[in-house]
C-alpha cells in the first residue's frame, strides 16, 4: 500500500510541464472565442471597455443577435445554404471515400498499388493550381453557380481516402475469405462486415469533412455568384460589408456561424478521439 501511494504522488516533473504547458495553450487557444463571446453580448460602446470586461456590465443579447438573424444581409439563408451545402458534400465525401479505400485495400487487381500512388500524388498538387481549369469546366458543363457544382467538389478527397485506408488495412483478410467463401459479394462484404467495423474512422471523417467544408470560403467565393447561393462565409462577408462598424453585431454573428461546428464537435468528439487513437496505434 505504502509503495502504491508513493506511486500516486510520485508526478513525473516532465508530465507535469506538460499538462501546464497544455492548459496554457488551451487558455490561449480560447481567449479569442471567450472574448468574441463576451462582445457578443454588449452594447456598441462596451465592446472596446479596457481593461477587458469579460463579462459584461450591460447586457445586449436580444437586441444583438435580432439584428443579425431579421438584417438585410438574409442571415438565415445563408446558414441554410451552408447546412446543405455541408451535409451533402459529407454524405458524399464519406461514400465514395470508403468505397475507394475499400478497392485499394480488399479488391486485387492489377496495377492497385500503382494506381494509388497517382491518387495520392494528386494530393500534393496545390487547389490553386488547379481552380482555372476546374472554373472552365463548371461553365461549360453548367455546374458553375449551383450548389451541385460544390457538394461534387467537396465529394472527392484524395485525403479521405487514405485516412480511410489505413483503418481498412489494419482489418484482416480472413472476414473477407470467410464471406467469401459464403457467397456473399464486394459489396456485401464492404457494406454489411468491414463498415461496422470501421465506424469510428468513418464518424471521425464524416465530423472533419463537415467543419472544414462549413468553414470553406475559398470554393463558394469562386463557384458562386448570385447572393440567393451564398454559404455563410459569404453571407458573413456580405454582412461585415453593412455593419463592419458594429462590432458587437459582427461578433454576435460570428458566434451563430461557428454554433453548428460546436454541436457536431461536442456530439462527436468521442467517435473523432476514438478514431484518431486507433489511427495512431495503427498508423
Amino acid at each position: 500500500m505504502k509503495t502504491q501511494a508513493a506511486g500516486r504522488r510520485a508526478l513525473p516533473f516532465s508530465r507535469l510541464l506538460a499538462t501546464l504547458a497544455l492548459v496554457l495553450f488551451g487558455i490561449v487557444f480560447l481567449l479569442p472565442f471567450v472574448w468574441m463571446l463576451s462582445a457578443s453580448l454588449k452594447p456598441e460602446v462596451d465592446v472596446f471597455n479596457y481593461p477587458v470586461e469579460w463579462i459584461p456590465k450591460h447586457w445586449q443579447v436580444i437586441e444583438n443577435y435580432k439584428k443579425v438573424w431579421n438584417g438585410k444581409a438574409n442571415f438565415p439563408l445563408y446558414y441554410w445554404n451552408s447546412i446543405k451545402v455541408s451535409v451533402l458534400t459529407t454524405l458524399l465525401s464519406v461514400v465514395v471515400s470508403a468505397m475507394a479505400a475499400y478497392g485499394f485495400t480488399k479488391v486485387r487487381f492489377p496495377g492497385r498499388n500503382a494506381l494509388f500512388l497517382v491518387v495520392l500524388a494528386t494530393y500534393m498538387i496545390p487547389v490553386e493550381a488547379t481552380l482555372v481549369p476546374l472554373f472552365v469546366i463548371y461553365r461549360s458543363i453548367g455546374l458553375y453557380d449551383t450548389h451541385t457544382g460544390l457538394v461534387l467538389l467537396g465529394g472527392f478527397s484524395v485525403l479521405g481516402t487514405f485516412l480511410l485506408r489505413q483503418f481498412f488495412a489494419g482489418i484482416s483478410d480472413e472476414y473477407i475469405e470467410s464471406a467469401q467463401i459464403d457467397g456473399a459479394g464486394h459489396f456485401s462484404i464492404f457494406g454489411r462486415i468491414l463498415l461496422p467495423l470501421v465506424k469510428p474512422a468513418i464518424a471521425t471523417y464524416a465530423i472533419l469533412r463537415f467543419i472544414w467544408t462549413w468553414n470553406d470560403y475559398q470554393s463558394p467565393f469562386i463557384f458562386l455568384s448570385d447572393k440567393a447561393l451564398y454559404t455563410i462565409q459569404l453571407g458573413m462577408n456580405a454582412f461585415a460589408d453593412r455593419n463592419g462598424q458594429f462590432y458587437s453585431l459582427v461578433m454576435a454573428a460570428s458566434v451563430s456561424a461557428i454554433v453548428p461546428l460546436l454541436v457536431v464537435f461536442i456530439v462527436g468528439q468521442k467517435q473523432v478521439i476514438e478514431g484518431i487513437s486507433l489511427g495512431g496505434v495503427k498508423g
